[in-house]
């Protein structure tokens, strides 16, 4: 399994959504072990379960999502089984995040939705935004 981590220096992600480009502002990663600040480790491999969610938000609302969404990772997502790594990009233009995540594996996923912490979570999101969810296979990563 290859892995690569981006330097530091990297603060922007872009991806694409709609025909559109949009570029973010990262929010520091989360790991397993509850440590704040980390780089996302981004890996190669379908043994890697990795999950993209791309929220709309009204632009008064995406520093509202953006904090429910460090606090769902720091309380619930990364004492999961199969927990990886999370991190949380808010658009420039202030009408999305996104929020990349990578577990071992989608029974993992799967998992922690059965979990009853997650659907308040969920509702919680809800009233926020709009969600789109996409199991994805990181299939390559270029860096500088």
């Amino acid at each position: 399994m290859s892995e690569t981590k981006p330097a530091l220096s990297r603060r922007a992600l872009v991806a694409t959504g709609a025909g559109a480009l949009l570029a973010a502002q990262a929010v520091p990663s989360h790991g397993q072990n509850g440590t704040a600040k980390m780089e996302a480790t981004i890996r190669i491999g379908s043994d890697i379960a990795t999950l993209v969610n791309v929220f709309t938000v009204d632009p008064d609302n995406q520093q509202k999502l953006v904090q429910l969404l460090k606090e769902g990772t720091e309380t619930f997502f990364s004492k999961q089984p199969g927990f990886i790594s999370s991190s949380v990009h808010a658009s420039k233009e202030g009408r999305r995040a996104i929020n990349y995540s990578q577990w071992r594996s989608a029974g993992d996923i799967e998992n922690f939705r059965g979990d009853p912490r997650f659907a308040p979570y969920i509702q919680k999101l809800a009233a926020l935004s709009k969600a789109e969810t996409i199991l994805c296979e990181v299939v390559e990563v270029n860096h500088a």
